[in-house]
């Protein structure tokens, strides 16, 4: 991992089971459509908002209670003149147990400041670990987009 790598963590008064069970939950915590399995080893699936973003993600690592793993096989993002940039990169999620709490761990390897879509992409997955994910486990319902 590259320190200029994007990176969210927080620290949450839930379990580790809690934690990853809500992480495989994509639909419930990141908006635009999602088709296919979130939630398996070696499972695929596609993330498309509008025709702004689309990425085919392949889960690369899925060690219950402990790390999932996405690795970006596809992408085209309408906004930067690097559509393709995020082919090659993974997004990993570590849990780890925290006294009483549960420390989860984002991380876009590959997300660097040298990306043209770094800005807006790293404001948008703020939102989507920081207030969405977050609520959908602190509550059961996150906040995606309407579609």
């Amino acid at each position: 991992m590259s320190s200029s790598d994007f990176t969210a963590t927080f620290a949450i008064d839930r379990s580790p089971e809690e934690v990853f069970a809500a992480i495989n939950n994509v639909r419930g915590w990141w908006s635009g459509t999602i088709e296919g399995d979130t939630d398996a080893l070696g499972s695929e699936f596609t993330y498309r908002y509008e025709d702004v973003h689309y990425t085919k993600q392949k889960i690369s690592e899925f060690t219950p209670n402990s790390r999932v793993a996405w690795h970006i096989e596809e992408a085209f993002l309408n906004f930067t003149e690097e559509p393709d940039e995020w082919v090659g990169t993974d997004i990993t999620f570590d849990i780890t147990p925290e006294g009483d709490a549960t420390e989860l761990r984002f991380t876009h390897r590959g997300l660097v400041p040298e990306f043209k879509c770094f800005e807006a992409c790293s404001s948008a997955w703020g939102f989507y670990i920081n207030k969405s994910l977050h609520d959908l486990i602190m509550t059961g319902r996150g906040e995606p987009n309407p579609e």
